[in-house]
């Protein structure tokens, strides 16, 4: 299941980046430089841009359909987990409605993880050409102050996590939950939307070294590759991290990064408390950093 499940959510993916780029052309050019251009642009007709969108929603129907028939079978019956970080929602196979509901959920979770690494590409804004491809997706959003495109994955996740999981009680923990506890429910989410920023800090930080080291060429994507990483590490740029011709930069940025997401996924941990009161809240405990424990009122 897990792998038809990549299979169809990379499919819509590209559906969903050929449906959002369709009107543009990718290298930033206004008017097209061979004839084969032209037509090419002539096929791409804004009238044909709802074929995209009507092949996205079959996909994602037809892995219900199939998702609901077989997981049913299953005895216990299978059932579909979004991993969210902080919660795991589990959809039962035998309702279509749960089926539809976590293919659906599936592949936005994939777009929504595909953006927040467009995201971090937009804050640190790399040279063109290859930041028009940025540019194209996100549009005006590219042009906002970094600090407000830095606070989008926050305010993003709260909102569609706090608002299209409102009407379904049984994805979250407790079905019971007051309105306070769905929306802190809803920050930590959010928190967490940017523990996925480490796979691409980790795999820019990486093709940078290697770079480093062999000779790719001249594209643009490699200058811009270069331009991106030395930003993120401007941080250790004090820091006397090259002996001789060998700069342990990237490796010390790569290690921080993923040490960091490590402490924050594996160290805190969300566990209810009852108070004296008889007040039921949730604590948050880091151990290994600080005995810290900051108190959600839920």
């Amino acid at each position: 299941m897990g792998i038809i499940d990549f299979i169809i959510n990379l499919a819509c993916l590209l559906l969903w980046l050929n449906w959002r780029s369709v009107r543009f052309d990718p290298l930033g050019q206004r008017k097209p430089a061979t004839l084969i251009g032209t037509l090419r642009r002539a096929e791409s007709r804004p009238a044909g841009r709802w074929r995209l969108l009507a092949a996205i929603g079959a996909l994602i129907l037809l892995r219900a359909v199939i998702y609901w028939q077989i997981g049913s079978a299953f005895k216990p019956v299978w059932a579909g987990t979004l991993d969210l970080g902080v919660v795991a929602p589990s959809f039962l196979s035998d309702s279509f409605r749960r089926m539809f509901l976590f293919s659906l959920f599936s592949f936005g979770l994939t777009l929504v993880l595909f953006y927040l690494g467009l995201l971090l590409l937009s804050i640190l804004s790399g040279p063109e050409p290859i930041h028009a491809l940025v540019r194209m997706q996100f549009g005006v959003v590219d042009r906002w102050p970094r600090w407000l495109k830095f606070l989008l994955p926050l305010v993003a996740g709260v909102l569609l996590w706090g608002l299209l999981s409102w009407p379904f009680p049984w994805l979250h923990p407790r079905p019971g939950m007051s309105v306070a506890q769905h929306w802190e429910e809803a920050l930590l989410i959010g928190l967490g939307g940017y523990l996925a920023w480490k796979f691409v800090i980790g795999t820019l930080l990486a093709l940078y070294l290697l770079n480093s080291y062999i000779y790719f060429g001249k594209h643009p994507v490699w200058n811009y590759l270069n331009a991106v990483s030395r930003t993120l590490l401007r941080p250790l740029k004090q820091i006397p991290l090259q002996v001789g011709r060998v700069d342990f930069a990237p490796v010390v940025g790569i290690a921080l990064v993923f040490l960091f997401a490590y402490c924050v996924q594996n160290g805190i941990k969300l566990f209810p408390h009852v108070g004296e009161h008889g007040q039921t809240r949730f604590l948050i405990h880091v151990p290994g950093l600080v005995d810290l424990y900051e108190r959600l009122s839920l």
